[in-house]
């Protein structure tokens, strides 16, 4: 697609979307809407839906809703919400509907069932809805409110962001992951610094990480206020994408529309922050902010109460592989508790075909349902005041997880499960010799010993 002026990766992905040869930040653009997805908020849409004058949604094969916050539903409230989705997606046909016993969490049910392709436009009613840019793709959380009006129409406006590119150079050493540099770039631009920009990643420390550690940089663009984060989708996409056991919509043969979408030489950038892996280390965000960033081995969190693996940001399969395989032989410090969930039921089933289940739960842990879980403190993992989790979500912010006044630690997975048998927070380096993390690493890719 010729252009008059360079652009980033998300500008072309935009202009790729408005049909223009050309976009600039602040330009406002009109984009067709590829997959738009809405979780337990979808109940929050119906209203305003109806509201607008909608009868019926632009393309039922284009929506997608997961149920992920209580799962099962806890209470007579979100039972009620529960509900009232059943009953909107059985008056629509909607197809791609994710209840109990088929469900996930949102955005790995985009990313994992083949909803998204590069070059993609993708909203989400949850503001995590970025993971999915790891795929190439523009994607972007957007209210209940608007997320009805494009139910209705199927499009959406966009101010175009001014992009800030992550350059991450070397490569990492295992257990060091997606994790640290996500966290790393939070030390450095704050959780303000990216405020409607879109993060750009690249380098050849990117170039090298699998999906599964891609989809944690995407997700926790979020926490440094991003509109989008999004990562060139190469080869190690493409071969991802082409494993899936289906590509939704009947898109399959479509896999590589897009994925030469690059951006131009001579881009301008708003920033750009460089980060070297070969020198980076485990890290923390301590409470009570993401971007309270701090070296695992300097970080004295005292007692650690419950230990939670899981959420959209490491909750993958090779996550629980490497926390399993730390876990395997050892048991969880007494005075600590252990919670895992899974990101969904298809992870659910290969964690018990991998004996990953029982290997957590044997050394204490409790493994639980695919759902959001304890993330956003609404069930399984609830804090009581004064308590401290290490956890391997994505916020930390006061009362996030429970009380107010108890505390939250932002690690890897590798970092949770060592910590989980310390009961206090611990460099995984100092569990795990160089052959041990070198063989932990590729096991967690391969699922073979």
């Amino acid at each position: 697609m010729a252009s008059s002026a360079p652009m980033t990766l998300p500008e072309k992905i935009l202009a790729l979307k408005a049909k223009k040869a050309h976009v600039r930040p602040g330009e406002i653009v009109e984009v067709p809407v590829d997959v738009a997805m809405a979780h337990e908020a979808c109940a929050q849409l119906i209203r305003p839906f109806e509201q607008m004058g909608a009868t019926e949604v632009w393309d039922r094969n284009k929506i997608v809703i997961p149920i992920d916050h209580w799962v099962p539903a806890s209470s007579e409230a979100s039972a009620k919400l529960h509900h009232s989705i059943r009953k909107f997606v059985e008056k629509h046909g909607l197809p791609h509907f994710y209840d109990i016993g088929n469900h996930g969490i949102c955005h790995q049910i985009l990313v994992e069932e083949g909803f998204v392709l590069p070059g993609d436009m993708v909203t989400g009613t949850d503001s995590h809805t970025n993971m999915a840019g790891a795929l190439g793709a523009f994607a972007v959380g957007i209210g209940p409110t608007e997320q009805a009006a494009v139910f209705a129409t199927g499009d959406i406006w966009l101010k175009v962001p001014e992009t800030i590119k992550v350059e991450v150079t070397g490569t990492l050493e295992f257990p060091v992951s997606g994790k640290d540099i996500i966290l790393e770039a939070l030390r450095q631009l704050t959780t303000e610094g990216g405020a409607y920009k879109a993060i750009e990643f690249g380098g050849s420390a990117i170039e090298k990480l699998e999906m599964y550690q891609r989809f944690t940089l995407s997700n926790m663009t979020t926490e440094l206020g991003a509109k989008a984060g999004v990562i060139p989708a190469d080869g190690e996409a493409i071969r991802y994408l082409e494993s899936l056991p289906e590509i939704k919509n009947g898109r399959k043969a479509h896999v590589r529309d897009h994925a030469d979408l690059r951006a131009d030489k001579g881009a301008k950038y708003e920033k750009v922050v460089t980060i070297d892996g070969d020198r980076l280390e485990p890290l923390v965000a301590c409470p009570m902010s993401p971007d309270n960033v701090h070296p695992v081995k300097s970080t004295d969190s005292g007692r650690v109460d419950q230990v939670f693996i899981g959420s959209c940001t490491n909750a993958r399969l090779e996550d629980l592989r490497v926390a399993a395989s730390i876990l395997k032989g050892n048991k969880v410090k007494k005075g600590t508790r252990l919670v895992v969930f899974p990101a969904s039921t298809r992870i659910y089933m290969q964690a018990l075909r991998e004996g990953i289940i029982e290997t957590i739960t044997e050394a204490g842990g409790s493994f639980n349902t695919a759902s959001c879980g304890a993330c956003f403190g609404g069930m399984g993992g609830v804090l009581d005041e004064g308590e401290v989790c290490v956890s391997t979500s994505n916020r930390n912010f006061p009362g996030r997880m429970g009380h107010i006044k108890s505390k939250s630690y932002l690690v890897s997975p590798a970092t949770a499960a060592v910590t989980a048998i310390e009961g206090k927070l611990t460099d995984p380096r100092e569990f795990l010799s160089g052959n041990e993390a070198r063989r932990l690493a590729q096991f967690a890719v391969s699922g073979k010993r």
